[in-house]
């Protein structure tokens, strides 16, 4: 048994059974791949997969108790080389972070200027997704860390923790009738007009959605995008009045709108710092968590990372 047949058994289920992307991924061959696969399963005396010719259909009943099991040996391997590299090494190595449009765009920039000033041997990687696409990223061990608003919460492989709470705003342009509102804005009044603002799923969309569901008003969602630059831009162009998140809105750099304080209509949102379960991080991961949300210190990381699923701190 090695840890190639491992590999092979692991990302088999991760590409859908498809071996030429299991190959493409482990940068080998699929008759390598199928000859892993198989002189594991002659090891074990037991079928992992379920079979129609050279077909992978999906996972045997012995398929299913076996993954778990490979998938913590492979964790246990990465938490092995973690260790050791932390100590060969611990203020040089690559940090995978990976967030939303909103959280690298606007909330990240000042952290990673810190992080690098003081850690100039830690080569960073920014990669950007969807919120789901950010915790797969995490939960496959292909990001160190995942940064977002939505979805981290709910994948159970994942140790979440709360960073900072953010409100949205309604922005319009300078000549649009509601930047003269002498009151508070309404909900009422918003529904009024066409509506540009985040995509189901992203940057506290749902929160949107609920708050005009429980008031009974319909809405009309012209335009929907994942960036907020997007969203200014068209709300610029008079498609509709926007809502977007606090954060992304700079009253210097967008000049030629005027935003509407939304804290009342909308529920707040919780950004949260995802972390793979069970994983043994390195130093500086730890260092640029405390960074990006400085009540995340080491001790409030580790503290997460050992407790049990149902204990995980809400925010």
């Amino acid at each position: 048994m090695n840890f190639q047949q491992l590999r092979s058994v692991r990302e088999t289920v991760r590409q859908g059974f498809n071996l030429t992307q299991v190959a493409e991924a482990l940068h080998t061959s699929q008759p390598g791949v199928s000859r892993q696969i198989k002189e594991l399963e002659d090891e074990l005396a037991a079928e992992l997969f379920v079979r129609a010719g050279r077909r992978f259909l999906g996972l045997t009943a012995t398929g299913e108790l076996a993954l778990p099991i490979i998938e913590r040996l492979l964790q246990e391997a990465e938490n092995l080389r973690r260790v050791a590299a932390d100590f060969v090494q611990s203020d040089s190595g690559m940090l995978t972070v990976a967030a939303t449009h909103t959280q690298a765009r606007y909330v990240l920039p000042g952290a990673v200027r810190d992080f690098r000033a003081s850690h100039p041997r830690v080569s960073l990687h920014l990669q950007q997704g969807s919120p789901r696409q950010i915790a797969e990223l995490v939960a496959s061990g292909a990001a160190d860390l995942g940064i977002a608003t939505e979805a981290l919460a709910d994948y159970p492989d994942l140790v979440t923790l709360p960073c900072y709470r953010w409100s949205h705003v309604v922005v319009v342009p300078r000549g649009h009738e509601l930047a003269h509102l002498q009151q508070p804005l309404t909900l009422e009044q918003l529904a009024q007009f066409p509506l540009v603002t985040y995509e189901p799923g992203y940057t506290g969309r749902r929160h949107i959605d609920e708050a005009f569901e429980r008031a009974g008003l319909d809405i009309d969602v012209v335009l929907s995008a994942m960036d907020a630059d997007v969203i200014k831009t068209y709300v610029d162009l008079g498609i509709g009045v926007g809502i977007v998140a606090s954060v992304a809105f700079d009253e210097a750099r967008d000049d030629h709108l005027v935003a509407l304080d939304a804290r009342h209509l909308f529920a707040l949102n919780t950004t949260r710092v995802a972390i793979k379960r069970g994983a043994v991080l390195r130093s500086f991961v730890l260092e640029f968590i405390q960074t990006f949300a400085p009540t995340l210190t080491r001790e409030v990381v580790a503290s997460a990372l050992a407790a049990k699923p149902a204990e995980d701190p809400e925010g």
